[in-house]
């Protein structure tokens, strides 16, 4: 016999005479398999249970243990319902109710689904059963098993992000609804400046919706790798002072924003919209949340976590106010993080970090000498390849 020990709990192996044909792994082969591809089965990330043609356990790695809070030695050698027993949400006992060793000899397997643990505790399990040939009996069982943490997780912050959605929501269209109705109603009522006001607020919520739908696909695209990015050569000084311009046409005081440009810098290849959306998040919380003077400054770097002497562009953002708590500091680009009560989705820093990276940048957040918020965000030149190349 070839024996196959491992620190995870993997039994001897089956004599080679018992090699199932065509190639096919014979008991005990799921060892052997990842042996000969240099694998250990405690170096896989889930829980792998194998049991024999006769329902004995032959291989119970770390993940599983670890899972299940079952000793390898425990479980290995006994029968597969008693190593492990699996119950379904309604409590009934799994092995006994899905018979993998008998029932209808086309059936390839289970698919994942939430099953309970003694005491209680959910897992994912799905199993795969191996057969010599499509309809002869199962030679071995092969269960995966995987913890539901990362999957609560990832729901919670789906439900989080879901009624958070539908609480910005309600309230903009529960004033246009309401405004839209009114004048329809009662449109001889009212005077020009009254539809006028009437108007430009449903205007306002109209677009305060487009912003929201426009947050909940950037989310969707960053969450899922589809970002797409149309690289453009970017006058980034030029975008600072348009949004600062911009302030100051609608009313905040000139000397609030300062500039400052350490020059020359290098030609940045970049998405122009994308850039003008990072700089407009960064600025819109340094004017809402923050105090004082607004600094931003563009200035040359070189990104230290990219080969040696690539070139890009910083931009920083930073204010006067009360800053950021230092506990608060590693929380600030996870999703519905809000520095203050001041409303927002609390979204708008994740995709800004999302953004940022997808150039290949980076994006960091400290205390400001003076004592506010300082944003700092580089991009690569991200310049073309057939343009580096010339």
């Amino acid at each position: 016999m070839t024996n196959v020990r491992t620190s995870g709990g993997v039994a001897d192996a089956a004599p080679a005479a018992d090699a199932a044909p065509h190639g096919s792994p014979g008991q005990g082969a799921p060892a052997a398999g990842l042996a000969g591809l240099g694998l250990h089965p405690d170096e896989l990330p889930d829980g792998l249970v194998v049991a024999d043609e006769n329902g004995r356990v032959t291989c119970f790695n770390a993940a599983a243990a670890r899972i299940t809070a079952v000793r390898p030695d425990e479980a290995l050698g006994r029968s597969l319902e008693s190593a492990l027993p699996l119950e379904d949400l309604d409590g009934r006992r799994w092995w006994p109710m899905t018979d993998p060793y008998g029932g209808l000899t086309t059936r390839v397997g289970q698919p994942e689904r939430n099953l309970l643990l003694p005491g209680g505790r959910e897992v994912l399990v799905s199993v795969r059963y191996v057969r010599e040939r499509p309809t002869g009996p199962v030679r071995r069982l092969v269960v995966q098993l995987r913890g539901t943490d990362a999957r609560r997780r990832t729901e919670r912050s789906h439900a989080e992000l879901i009624a958070t959605v539908a609480h910005e929501l309600r309230s903009p269209l529960t004033s246009v609804k309401g405004f839209t109705a009114t004048l329809l109603a009662k449109w001889e009522r009212f005077t020009d400046d009254q539809k006028r006001l009437m108007l430009e607020t449903v205007d306002a919520d109209a677009d305060r919706v487009t912003r929201l739908i426009a947050e909940l696909l950037d989310i969707s695209r960053i969450d899922s790798g589809r970002l797409e990015l149309r690289r453009q050569p970017v006058d980034v000084v030029a975008a600072v002072r348009r949004h600062v311009q911009a302030y100051t046409t609608a009313g905040h005081r000139p000397d609030r924003f300062e500039v400052k440009v350490t020059a020359p810098l290098p030609a940045l290849w970049a998405d122009p919209d994308k850039v003008d959306q990072v700089l407009g998040n960064l600025l819109e919380n340094a004017v809402r949340h923050g105090e004082g003077r607004v600094t931003i400054e563009v200035a040359p770097a070189l990104l230290t976590a990219r080969p040696e002497g690539t070139e890009g562009t910083a931009i920083t953002v930073s204010d006067e106010g009360p800053g950021i708590p230092e506990e608060s500091m590693s929380r600030v680009f996870t999703r519905f993080w809000r520095g203050s009560k001041r409303g927002g989705t609390g979204l708008g820093l994740y995709i800004v970090k999302g953004i940022v990276e997808a150039h290949g940048g980076t994006i960091t957040v400290e205390r400001a000498a003076c004592g506010g918020a300082r944003f700092r965000f580089t991009l690569p030149v991200g310049a073309p390849a057939f343009l580096s190349q010339a």
